[in-house]
C-alpha cells in the first residue's frame, strides 16, 4: 500500500561532506539585498526631506497671507495697515524660515487707495524653495528650486477710516 503522506516517504540524506563543494552562489542574496535596499533607501530618505522642506515653506506662505491680510483688513488707518504687514511678514518669515519673500497686496474695485473701506484685500506671498543637497555651481540652486504661492482674500470693514 502506497502511503497517503508525502512526508511519510523515505527522503535521502546527503553525505556529509556534500556541502564541502564550493557554490559561488552561497551568501550572495544577503549582500544583494543590503546593495539593492541602499539602493533604494537613499533615493527615499531624500524625497521624504524634499517634501517635508516643501511642505514647510508652504505652510510658511499660507499663514504669512492669512495673517497679513486679516492684519491689514483691521487696521485703523493706512499706515497702521504697511506697519502691520511689515511686522507680520517678518515674523511670519523668522518662524518658518521663509526665504527671498515676495509680497503682493491688491484691491478690487481697482483705481482707488488700497485699502479702504469696502473693498476687498487680495494678498499673494511666493517664495521658493531650495532643494536639499544641490550645489550653487552654475546656477544649479536656482535651477533646482521650487516655487510656492498662497493668496488669501479678506474683507475690509466699511467702518475702516482713512485718516
Amino acid at each position: 500500500m502506497r502511503p497517503s503522506n508525502r512526508s511519510t516517504e523515505s527522503c535521502v540524506v546527503p553525505a556529509l561532506g556534500a556541502h564541502d563543494v564550493d557554490d559561488g552562489e552561497r551568501g550572495s542574496a544577503a549582500l544583494e539585498f543590503i546593495l539593492l535596499g541602499l539602493l533604494l533607501l537613499v533615493p527615499i530618505v531624500y524625497l521624504i526631506v524634499a517634501l517635508g522642506l516643501v511642505q514647510g515653506q508652504s505652510l510658511g506662505a499660507e499663514a504669512a497671507a492669512r495673517h497679513i491680510a486679516r492684519a491689514v483688513s483691521t487696521a485703523a488707518d493706512d499706515a497702521d495697515a504697511r506697519s502691520r504687514a511689515d511686522a507680520v511678514l517678518s515674523s511670519v518669515s523668522d518662524e518658518y524660515d521663509l526665504d527671498h519673500v515676495d509680497l503682493s497686496i491688491v484691491c478690487t474695485p481697482a483705481g482707488a487707495a488700497c485699502p479702504r473701506a469696502g473693498a476687498t484685500i487680495h494678498i499673494t506671498v511666493r517664495t521658493t524653495v531650495a532643494l536639499p543637497l544641490v550645489p550653487p555651481v552654475l546656477g544649479l540652486d536656482e535651477l533646482a528650486s521650487i516655487p510656492v504661492e498662497a493668496t488669501a482674500v479678506q474683507k475690509v470693514s466699511r467702518f475702516w477710516s482713512e485718516r
